[in-house]
């Protein structure tokens, strides 16, 4: 008796099958997987973006108090400036147990978690990262959290790109270009910069330039930017006076702002991870309970400088603009790295992209109303070098140079800043690199002690295939009907070898070959042999570059590995290498 739903749904199934196998292999489908990328990284970021704005107006009673600083809250006016003591608190009432129980990887600045990602766990981020790290984060700056937004997007944008590669069971290389087209692209969607959304997913998160993934990244941050701009406009980031180098000499004092802004950006690492530890140290109670309790010692920070609710671009626009003096920039600079340091020690999401901008355009600004001061007013406009000093202390705690130019580049839109925020951003990334090992971000995972800045591809060349192979496993027999064979592979990791009459090793079969052939109509009584693959030969001499090579070419979870055995001379399988094994032996 026939089954026609069965069999109207078989070439369905089978067509189903092909598009993800086609999305999953082809240069063509990561084209189009890029794209959905950027497509969902964009509107992630406009949600995030209202999330903020509607808790900063449901707890402050503005849509951004920074720009109020020490006004009283509409809702409460009784309370007067005194509210934002309670604001934290009640943020982390809310934010803290959500994160403790559903992601705690939610918490802090978010970048590292998926540098750990790329580089440690082939790409995989849990799926609910997105949401709880959305709306802690929201909570957290909406609160008064003086953090950024940007660490954030990252997290949530690579979440999606890594989330939508695991629904379709992609290899880790292929999967790790997708958790980087969505930071490039959450970066882009946030700031309108394009560029700097691609140059961030290279420099920091793949730390490699490879052409496939840097056109993919291209596509996913283009996307993201053009759906942002859609949205939102696209006016620069900052509003800068016409600005121009008066004297060749200026050059001198933009090296120094240089070197003492890279400086700087190395101490804001400093004081970030020691308040961090002062905080665990202090702290006994449970830690959903820590951003709450915490929040009143962050509440009273805010009451003394209320300029450090939020993000602070309002304040970070009118240092630019020269609207403040001297004694007060630096008020607000060693202010911004207190709040930041105490928001994050607390258990607060956020970022510290942007607080480094705001310490570096504070010290920046100080620096350059000084040299006018000294030299009778003939240097450049003080918000010139605060742009400068922004480049210099992010370079000085990041380390990513072309990801500091390009970014205040287009976050400015003036050319005319392009020589002196290179001189200076190439001096504080080299002193930085003479002043510490770690950056601002590798600093919380060598505290983990994840070292981060081994240099794997060396390591891949190093060690061989013998170091880290496992037992091969119990052959299938070439005459296996593939029904068998599916429930086998199914409980020994999905690809196996095949052997002959002889016990002679004749290739590899994988589950998923046979579940492609099942729906294209093969028959449950067809031999395995049928669907028998060849993988390129790999030895036990071999490096372990050459292996991931070699699993990448065969498109299967594990590979055989070839050498004598016992002493013979034929060339015998001696060895099992997965991917995971590869991996662990990089590290």
């Amino acid at each position: 008796m026939s089954h026609p739903r069965s069999l109207s749904s078989s070439p369905q199934r089978g067509a189903g099958s092909r598009a993800a196998a086609w999305l999953r292999t082809s240069d063509g489908g990561l084209l189009v997987l890029a794209l959905l990328v950027g497509v969902g990284a964009a509107l992630l970021a406009l949600v995030f973006r209202w999330l903020i704005s509607t808790f900063t107006y449901l707890l402050s009673g503005f849509d951004d108090y920074a720009a109020h600083a020490g006004e009283a809250n509409p809702w409460v006016p009784w309370l007067g400036p005194f509210f934002v003591v309670l604001t934290p608190v009640v943020a982390g009432l809310v934010y803290g147990p959500v994160v403790r129980r559903f992601a705690p990887e939610a918490r802090g600045h978010g970048v590292p978690e998926v540098m750990y990602a790329v580089a440690r766990n082939g790409g995989r981020i849990r799926p609910q990262v997105p949401a709880v790290k959305a709306f802690a984060s929201a909570l957290t700056i909406g609160g008064g959290g003086s953090v950024g937004r940007e660490g954030p997007i990252v997290q949530i944008g690579s979440a999606w790109g890594s989330t939508l590669g695991q629904w379709l069971r992609m290899d880790e290389s292929r999967l790790r270009v997708l958790v980087a087209c969505g930071a490039g692209g959450g970066i882009a969607a946030t700031f309108n910069t394009p560029l700097a959304g691609v140059f961030f997913a290279m420099e920091l998160i793949l730390a490699d330039f490879a052409a496939q993934a840097f056109g993919m990244v291209v596509v996913s941050s283009v996307t993201a930017s053009v759906i942002s701009r859609a949205a939102i406009g696209d006016e620069a980031f900052l509003s800068l006076p016409g600005i121009e180098v008066g004297h060749v000499w200026e050059f001198a004092l933009f090296a120094v702002l240089g070197l003492l802004g890279g400086a700087l950006g190395v101490g804001f690492s400093k004081v970030l991870y020691a308040v961090e530890d002062l905080c665990d140290w202090v702290w006994r109670g449970p830690e959903w309970l820590r951003p709450a309790a915490g929040g009143l010692l962050l509440g009273l920070v805010l009451l003394v400088l209320p300029q450090m609710y939020g993000v602070g671009y309002p304040v970070l626009d009118d240092a630019v603009g020269g609207q403040y003096a001297i004694g007060f920039l630096l008020v607000l600079l060693v202010g911004k790295m207190i709040a930041t340091s105490l928001t994050i020690g607390i258990g607060g999401s956020g970022g510290v992209f942007a607080p480094s901008l705001f310490v570096g355009a504070m010290f920046g600004a100080a620096f350059g109303q000084a040299a006018s001061l000294l030299t009778d007013g003939s240097t450049s406009s003080a918000g010139a070098y605060a742009v400068i000093g922004m480049g210099a202390a992010f370079a000085g705690a990041t380390r990513a140079p072309i990801t500091g130019v390009v970014i205040l580049f287009e976050l400015t839109g003036d050319y005319a800043l392009i020589l002196p925020l290179m001189v200076a951003i190439v001096l504080a990334t080299g002193l930085s690199h003479r002043l510490t090992k770690e950056t601002i971000y590798t600093l919380k995972l060598a505290r983990r002690g994840v070292d981060l800045l081994r240099n794997p591809e060396t390591i891949a060349v190093r060690r061989r295939v013998r170091d880290v192979m496992l037992e091969v496993p119990e052959p299938l027999p070439a005459g296996t009907r593939m029904a068998d064979a599916v429930e086998v592979l199914a409980r020994s990791g999905g690809v196996l070898p095949l052997v002959d009459a002889d016990g002679e090793y004749v290739g590899t079969v994988t589950a998923a070959t046979i579940a492609h052939h099942l729906a294209d109509g093969a028959s449950d009584d067809d031999p395995v042999s049928l669907v028998e693959q060849h993988p390129d030969r790999l030895r036990t001499e071999d490096s372990l570059a050459d292996a991931l090579a070699a699993l990448e070419a065969a498109r299967a979870p594990a590979v055989p590995v070839h050498g004598a055995a016992d002493g013979a001379e034929e060339d015998r399988v001696v060895g099992w290498l997965t991917y995971p094994a590869a991996l662990s032996g990089m590290r």
